[in-house]
């Protein structure tokens, strides 16, 4: 019984891809060679006959784990397809530009990878759903109504200025939250070092005095005695619960839905995250209903791309109720998560007509929102941070010295 599940799993999963590199002759009986990922070497020798290559030479090589693709790199790749087809360069051909001119070679893999599948039938858009880690549903849906449509080029520099304004965006939000986390994690440091050795040779000083120490320097002895003495503890629970709490927020949805519903509350970086979150909302519909996507079906890949489970959430009930014939103006108002301003403009763009251009024009002005917003968080947190600082750090120094000035005192 254990080998038969297993083997059924095994089939499941299919056959394991292995990486090849090959040479070979083309057509012309020019050398050429590369790099291909498939289950057999048979695999590969059949490919290259399909493109008018005789193999040579294919050698199994072992699979590299060394490189990731990171969402900068799909957005720079999109807009270097996008301005090369623009230009008239064949698709396969723009491939092979950038495989060859990738300095990433876990991309350069996975671009050789959709080549063979477009040489071999495959439309553009059914060879990146093959990849759904880096191209989403937005993205093949988005291709496929470009192929569909005969605007290729046009729709992935849509693509590639919607991935770019998204990353931006995102960016903006990390470098806001990062110096405060930064500093937080320094001032940690900084406070472990003098429990662990600096306020012990203090301590060793003052003994020797045999004199009545005040009550700051006694509770901070005090609390260096217990992180001296439980520092391993310490450590191991603050670890542990960094590392459990981010395994569990992985696996749980519900934690997932928690952490979303209480960002959002939070006093100035809610306002923040719900702006952001309203522009990559409006930037993504608008994205998709200039392609041409039908409005039920857009709605169906602009949850998703919101990246909060409340607007997942209200999304769903918006699509649900404009499937039904309700206008997406009231859909919106009825979800209640959408300013006034937003569901106003919708309303225009419904009326007018230009429903792509006014979300297009919501999504600018949130942008320019969260920049501002971004900004001013910056100025708000330097003299915040510089108090919480001076105050913890400044107040353990001061605790330490008081004895000292003591002394200086009575001499």
């Amino acid at each position: 019984m254990a080998t038969a599940t297993q083997a059924g799993r095994s089939d499941r999963r299919g056959p394991k891809e292995m990486l090849f590199t090959w040479e070979g002759k083309d057509k012309t009986g020019k050398l050429v060679r590369g790099e291909m990922r498939a289950t057999a070497e048979a695999v590969v020798q059949a490919t290259l006959r399909r493109q008018g290559i005789l193999a040579t030479k294919v050698k199994k090589q072992r699979m590299s784990r060394a490189g990731k693709i990171s969402e900068k790199d799909i957005a720079l790749f999109t807009r270097q397809l996008a301005t090369m087809m623009k230009s008239g360069v064949p698709l396969l051909q723009a491939f092979d530009i950038g495989i060859k001119g990738s300095g990433n070679p876990a991309l350069a893999r996975l671009l050789n990878d959709i080549r063979n599948d477009v040489e071999t039938g495959s439309s553009l858009s059914q060879a990146f759903a093959k990849h759904p880690v880096y191209f989403d549903r937005l993205f093949c849906n988005l291709v496929a109504a470009g192929e569909q449509a005969g605007i290729l080029d046009g729709l992935l520099d849509r693509i590639a200025t919607y991935k770019e304004k998204i990353l931006a965006i995102k960016s903006k939000i990390k470098s806001a939250l990062f110096y405060p986390i930064a500093v937080v994690v320094v001032a940690a440091l900084v406070i472990s070092v003098m429990m662990l050795f600096v306020v012990p040779e203090f301590k060793s000083v003052f003994t020797s005095f045999g004199a009545d120490l005040p009550a700051p320097t006694l509770m901070v002895i005090a609390m260096s005695d217990f992180f001296v003495e439980y520092w391993y503890a310490i450590f191991g629970i603050l670890i542990g619960t960094v590392v459990g709490v981010a395994f569990v927020y992985k696996r749980s949805t519900a934690m997932q839905i928690a952490v979303d519903r209480a960002v959002l509350k939070l006093p100035v970086i809610g306002e923040i995250v719900r702006k952001a979150t309203v522009a990559r909302w409006t930037r993504t519909l608008s994205t998709m209903f200039a392609a041409g996507v039908p409005l039920v079906e857009a709605l169906d890949s602009v949850g998703g791309a919101s990246g909060n489970y409340i607007y997942l959430t209200a999304t769903r009930q918006i699509q649900s109720e404009v499937s039904t014939g309700t206008s997406l103006t009231v859909a919106m108002q009825n979800a209640a998560v959408f300013p006034t301003m937003v569901v106003q403009m919708v309303s225009i763009g419904e009326e007018s007509g230009q429903l792509d251009a006014m979300l297009a024009k919501v999504a600018d002005f949130f942008e320019r929102e969260v920049d501002d917003a971004v900004a001013g968080l910056s100025q708000l947190l330097e003299p915040i941070i510089m108090v919480f600082l001076g105050t913890v750090i400044g107040g353990l120094v001061v605790a330490m010295y008081l004895p000292i000035f003591k002394l200086g005192s009575i001499v």
